[in-house]
This record gives C-alpha cells, sequence and structure tokens, in this order.
C-alpha cells in the first residue's frame, strides 16, 4: 500500500475501516477532559464501556442470591467458565475443552510446568529466549532449583546475533538441535515483550517436539493480538493474561491451553485442588484426586466470578468484531503506516532519531512497535504523555507504541507521528 503522511490520507482510511465502530465500545483515559491517543493496550487494554454494567450484574447476583449464586440464575457461577471458554478458545485456536480461566498468569506458568516440566538427571535443560519477560526468567529459575538443579547450567537462552534485536527461528531451531539430548522443556513467548518480535510458534513447536521436548508458549503478548492456532500446531501448553490485548482490567483473569493429547496421561503431575476435581462427583467430597477431564482438571480454586465477569465483557467483544483475521488485518496495516510515519519523521529531521527494533516483516510482529530514541529518549516520551499520546517508556531509551486494531485509528498514528517530528525539533 501507498501511504501518505497527512491528516486527510489517515482520516480516509478510518472511513474505509470495517472495525471504525468497535472504537466506541471501550472509555479512553482523559488528561485535563482531552482524550488520550492510547498506544499502551500492550501493557494495559482500555475499560470495555460494558465492563461495569457486567460488573453490576454480578454484584446484585451476589447481593440477591448469596451463595445460591452457584447453582441459581441466568448463568449460575458454578458453570461460569463454560461460556468463557467458548468464547476464548477462537482466539488461541484451540478446542474448548483445550482452554480455561483461571488464576493469574505466572501462578498457571508455575501449575503447567508441574505438569510438563519433569526433568531427568540426563534431560533437565530448559530453553527460552534471552530477554523474557522477568516474571517468566523467575518462574523458570525457581522451577529449575525446585528440581534441584542450578540455573546456570539448566537454562539455555537463545540470543539475537550481534548488533541485531531480534531472533531468527533458524538460530531457535539450531539452540535445540544442538542441545537435543538435555532439553526438558521448550518454553518461549509468543511475541516478546521488548521487541513486539512473534516467533514463529509452529516451527519451534516442531523442533522442540521433534527432540523429545515438551513446548509451551506464555501468550501474554499474543493472546488477543494475533491470530494463534494452538491445536494445529501441537502445542503442549500455553497461557495468557487476559488485561492486554483482551481488554480485562488490570489483574485480569489468566487462560490456560493444554493439548487434548495430554488429557488422559497419567504420567502428568499436577497440584490438584478442588475445582479441578470431576464435576459431576465434585459434591461427594472424596478422597482421591479425579481430574475432570479437559483443561478444567488444572483448575485449583473455584472460578473468580468478578474477574471473569470482566473477561467475559471483553470477550463478547471479540465476537463482535469478528474472527481474528479481520482484526489482524487491520493489525499489519496499522503497524506498517506507524513504521512509514516514523520514518517520515527521521527523513524530515535528516538524521535517524528513531530506530524501529520491531520486525520489518509484518507477518513477524504484532500490533507493538519499539523504537530506539537515539536521543532525549526519556524527555520525549514524557512529553508525548504531556500532549495526550500514551504509550510504554523501557529502559534504557526504547518507547513502546501499539496501535491495537480494536480502538486505534489510523489518525492516532499521523498524529503520534507529527508529535515525535514537533518534539524531537523542539529539543
Amino acid at each position: 500500500m501507498n501511504f501518505e503522511n497527512h491528516l486527510a490520507f489517515a482520516q480516509s482510511m478510518d472511513s474505509k475501516d470495517p472495525l471504525r465502530e468497535m472504537r466506541n465500545e471501550y472509555l479512553f483515559p482523559q488528561q485535563n477532559g482531552t482524550p488520550f491517543i492510547y498506544l499502551c493496550g500492550n501493557s494495559l487494554g482500555l475499560q470495555p464501556k460494558s465492563a461495569k454494567k457486567v460488573l453490576d450484574q454480578q454484584l446484585q447476583l451476589w447481593q440477591n442470591l448469596a451463595v445460591e449464586g452457584w447453582f441459581e440464575g441466568d448463568e449460575p457461577w458454578m458453570f461460569y467458565h463454560k461460556e468463557l471458554k467458548r468464547l476464548m478458545a477462537p482466539i488461541v485456536g484451540a478446542k474448548e475443552a483445550e482452554v480455561c480461566p483461571m488464576n493469574t498468569l505466572t501462578v498457571n506458568l508455575h501449575l503447567l510446568m508441574v505438569s510438563f516440566y519433569q526433568p531427568s538427571q540426563k534431560r533437565y535443560k530448559i530453553i527460552m529466549e534471552a530477554g523474557a519477560f522477568p516474571s517468566d526468567q523467575y518462574a523458570i529459575e525457581s522451577q529449575v532449583r525446585f528440581h534441584g538443579f542450578d540455573p546456570k547450567d539448566a537454562i539455555i537462552e537463545v540470543k539475537p546475533r550481534e548488533g541485531e534485536y531480534t531472533l531468527r527461528t533458524v538460530d531457535i531451531i539450531e539452540k535445540i538441535e544442538a542441545h537435543a539430548n538435555e532439553i526438558a522443556l521448550v518454553l518461549f513467548g509468543g511475541i516478546n515483550y521488548f521487541t513486539g518480535q512473534w516467533f514463529d510458534m509452529e516451527a519451534i513447536t516442531k523442533a522442540g517436539q521433534g527432540i523429545g521436548a515438551k513446548v509451551g508458549f506464555d501468550l501474554a503478548h499474543a493472546a488477543g493480538n494475533v491470530p494463534l492456532a494452538l491445536h494445529h500446531w501441537g502445542v503442549d501448553f500455553a497461557c495468557w493474561c487476559s488485561y492486554k490485548y483482551q481488554n480485562a482490567g488490570p489483574g485480569g483473569i489468566s487462560g490456560i491451553f493444554v493439548h487434548e493429547k495430554h488429557f488422559l496421561d497419567k504420567s502428568l503431575h499436577r497440584f490438584a485442588g478442588w475445582w479441578g476435581y470431576q464435576e459431576n462427583t465434585r459434591f461427594l467430597m472424596e478422597k482421591g484426586f479425579v481430574p475432570e477431564t479437559g483443561a478444567d482438571g488444572w483448575q485449583v480454586s473455584c472460578t473468580q466470578v468478578m474477574p471473569m465477569a470482566l473477561y467475559h465483557a471483553s470477550l463478547k467483544l471479540f465476537e463482535k468484531a469478528g474472527n481474528m483475521e479481520v482484526l489482524r488485518t487491520k493489525s499489519k496495516t496499522l503497524t506498517s503506516y506507524l513504521f512509514y510515519i516514523v520514518n517520515q519523521v527521521n527523513e524530515k529531521l535528516g538524521f535517524e532519531q528513531f530506530k524501529i527494533i520491531t520486525p520489518t516483516e509484518e507477518n513477524d510482529r504484532g500490533a507493538q512497535v519499539s523504537i530506539i530514541a537515539r536521543t532525549h529518549g526519556k524527555q520525549i516520551f514524557d512529553h508525548l504523555v504531556t500532549n495526550h499520546v500514551l504509550g510504554d517508556w523501557r529502559e534504557p531509551n526504547v518507547i513502546r507504541l501499539s496501535p491495537v486494531p480494536m480502538y486505534n485509528s489510523f489518525e492516532d498514528v499521523f498524529r503520534t507521528g507529527e508529535l515525535l517530528l514537533t518534539l524531537s525539533k523542539s529539543i
């Protein structure tokens, strides 16, 4: 597509956007009565306008039914998660039985590693991307230590080549194959939080399972952002948060995926709880854990009704928007336009003030574009916020901007470029 760097072009693109009305379903933060251009959905998504209504409905049920809310009403809490499973499954490319909303992300990562990281003295290593989000690093380090291994020996990190910011799939696969007899688990992020790189999850899964390892993904930055096909790719397990691209509120409930091929595998360890017990006999209160079939069998504690209600509100908007491919089509064009606008800023400045470190190839990235500010990065970022553009700052010099297709516009991108140019000239 031939982009143009003027307001009329951006507004023309917005007028033809089939998702343009979805923007009206969300509440934008304001500063002194002026709404922000919000480009931080990669950190915390916007609040759906329906969120207050659905939460009020659940509070009303609690008020009127109290404990009977578990079994009475239009959507008894006992089975509330099943409606979410129906809506979650298409977002990650899974069968309904393979997904379940529960807990929070790192808790679920630990629970799933109990099942899928079962090291032996020979095969005990975990391979991951260098520069993964710290919570993943800490979780993996602690799991390794729990099993009696030294993280310095047991964790293999794949780093970008010298002078590069992102990983090459060939290097990931070569590293997996080089340690084929030692690796117990391959655990990557679906999308790297810092650079916005979308890893070739299918290729990584094939390579990891090809050497006899289990393969899992942290999809915090991928679920609700890019189309996923976890079942088709044969991924062993995955988990994600719901508060970034899925807009389910700060600290929102997490989701898990367990491939159906593992449902009847009794060799898998798990940390059990009452809510994961076989549903039709759960209230017999008998000893001896019998898991419910499917991902529900990994549940530990009872349904978190209020966080699930917020997630439900957001998932209904995904259903309204259409499938993930509709969102993805707009996302690729939005990020390509942001690439173009940033390069236009550099051209007008006469030097590369902003270096994009997100992959140029649109199939290797999601909605996030990360840029290095060569000079005065924090000052420029702070000025963006003062001028009603809210992105995300990462030390030492990276500004992350995420035009989310559900609620961002081409005009948002254009006006952000105008400010980047103006602010860079004034410093």
